[in-house]
């Protein structure tokens, strides 16, 4: 006789209000089974996960009142926001991020992965490559849709029965087809303004997808032209020493542009040098010196190796590796001496040097959970106090301004202190709508962002709080305008063959190094160039979307 099936696998919306006592405690018993062990697993309140899904995540994050049906199969790297549905036979792998009250009909499969295509390699030995999925609020997504790798979904928007997504989806559209197509409105731009907005949106757009076409095209000759066949390394540009940075920036920029890791060299290799780059004992992975060999008796305190936790430990996660070694800076940390390292940085006198050290702790803290070492007690508790603790609550940020350079080592020290903590692990800042204008605030100053003076540390430090505080809805329309304009300007950058400079050209700047194009200048802006798309409702047209050390979503949870 066939075992009776309870409804509440396939249908579980009503679990919580019909089923039994004892229905209840077992899925509270799937649910602690899942997540036991497993600081990267979070399953909110009064969720429901079928004993008949197959659940096989790396992390799996499920906001509340969240839904898994029988035969959904899930892998990768999830995180949904509340009252999300899964219904049957869905599949969803790969790197996925989903707002709130998001609608998966049954038998839909969400992608967040790929195989590459190199010529000659059969497909089941291809490495895999993920660009990820972010799929907004308030979004529904019919019965046997497909969706590849890279999408943005955007809020409100409609994914029609069957539709094959291969490009992003703006907010408020309905689309459907094979592949999918714009339909109509659910949620129509308003007003003459909103037309006008559109209008001006479309011109911007068209400008992004040209850029990102030529950037892809021309990706090759980039890397390219920073590669060392003497010393077999990447150095920022022609005729400069090779760095740990220059092979981390190579890194990124093909991820970004060619969906695959630098063909300078194997795969293999590149990992292996990372890796034995880093010090066995400490974890610190020390600069190069002029003739490519790795300069010794350097720790944590120094400013190359603490930005190496960053640039160096996302080069290896985005080859699909990781550090070898534990990073000793927050394995032999303890709370006191988290607090003492947080008061003993130049927060008056240098504060984008305190965020800078802020950035590499937070980074390294990452990595370590990452690795499933044990992070001594109250460590992270006590980083993440200290902050929000010490926030100032006019400006939102740490430090001061001074009297030579104004807002600057604050917004920039503001920059790197939450990219490497609130932003990386998804936790809310303590006071959003001061942030913004602190931020526009600092954005008037024509030392830093007259035509010519703007370089790319500068303007991702203004892009990125902008991003990260947006779901404020405090001074958009600002916000929108400032975006638009940066991201205008840096599009006639591009230098064909050479990619971006770290520093806009112009007359005052012509002839320094830093106006020339170089792997450190091109990827920043790169990365600049998704933020700014982003806030000006424009990022479909360009093609990629951070993985890396700029990556939006965060990459953990503390939970």
């Amino acid at each position: 006789m066939t075992p009776t099936i309870d409804a509440h696998e396939f249908s579980p919306w009503d679990f919580w209000q019909d089923a039994s006592a004892d229905a209840r405690d077992t899925q509270i018993a799937v649910q602690r089974a899942l997540a036991e062990g497993r600081p990267d697993h979070v399953i909110g309140e009064r969720c429901f996960v079928s004993e008949l899904a197959s659940i096989d995540n790396d992390a799996l994050r499920l906001g509340d009142r969240t839904y898994v049906a029988a035969g959904a199969y899930l892998t990768g790297d999830l995180t949904t926001g509340a009252d999300c549905s899964i219904n049957p036979y869905t599949v969803i792998r790969g790197r996925v991020t989903m707002g709130d009250a998001v609608r998966i009909g049954a038998h839909t499969s969400i992608l967040g992965f790929n195989h590459s295509l190199e010529p000659g390699t059969p497909v089941f030995r291809q490495p895999l490559t993920s660009k990820g999925i972010v799929i907004g609020d308030d979004v529904w997504i019919g019965s046997h849709v497909v969706i590849l790798d890279g999408i943005r979904i955007g809020d409100h928007s409609v994914l029609a029965a069957g539709a094959v997504v291969t490009k992003d989806v703006p907010a408020g559209a309905i689309v459907g087809g094979n592949p999918a197509k714009f339909i109509r409105w659910r949620v129509e731009p308003e007003g003459a303004a909103g037309v006008a907005a559109t209008g001006a949106a479309a011109g911007l757009a068209a400008r992004v997808t040209e850029l990102a076409e030529r950037a892809r095209a021309e990706a090759s000759a980039v890397l390219d032209r920073s590669w060392r066949d003497d010393l077999q390394l990447f150095a920022d540009r022609p005729g400069t020493v090779p760095t740990v940075r220059a092979q981390a920036d190579a890194v990124e920029i093909s991820d970004l542009l060619r969906g695959a890791p630098p063909a300078q060299a194997p795969v293999s290799t590149q990992i292996a040098r990372l890796q034995n780059w880093q010090d066995a004992a400490t974890g610190a992975v020390a600069p190069l010196g002029p003739d490519g060999r790795q300069l010794s008796g350097l720790g944590f305190s120094n400013d190359d190796v603490a930005y190496h936790v960053l640039s160096t430990g996302y080069a290896l996660d985005l080859l699909g590796s990781a550090f070898p070694a534990p990073l000793t800076w927050v394995t032999e940390a303890s709370a006191e001496s988290v607090v003492a390292f947080c008061e003993s940085l130049p927060w008056q006198t240098d504060a984008w040097g305190a965020g800078h050290h802020v950035d590499g702790f937070g980074t390294a803290l990452l990595w370590t959970r990452r690795a499933g070492i044990p992070v001594p007690a109250g460590v992270a508790e006590a980083l993440f106090g200290w902050l929000l603790t010490h926030a100032d609550p006019q400006t939102g940020m740490w430090g001061s301004a001074t009297a030579e350079d104004g807002l600057l080592p604050v917004v920039n020290g503001f920059y790197r202190a939450s990219r490497g903590t609130f932003a990386q692990f998804g936790m809310p800042l303590a006071y959003p709508e001061r942030i913004v204008d602190t931020v526009l605030r600092h954005a008037r100053d024509p030392r830093w962002f007259a035509p010519g003076a703007r370089n790319a540390c500068n303007v991702l430090d203004v892009a990125h709080p902008l991003w990260l505080t947006r779901g404020s809805g405090y001074r958009t329309e600002e916000v929108r305008s400032l975006a638009s304009q940066l991201l205008s300007d840096a599009l006639t950058t591009w230098v064909p063959g050479a990619g971006f400079a770290f520093r806009e050209p112009g007359p005052a700047t012509h002839g320094l190094a830093e106006t020339e194009p170089g792997l450190q200048g091109t990827e920043m802006w790169l990365a600049i160039l998704w933020y700014l798309t982003d806030l000006a409702g424009v990022s479909s047209a360009l093609g990629y979307r951070p993985r890396g050390v700029h990556r939006p979503e965060p990459a953990a949870s503390l939970g």
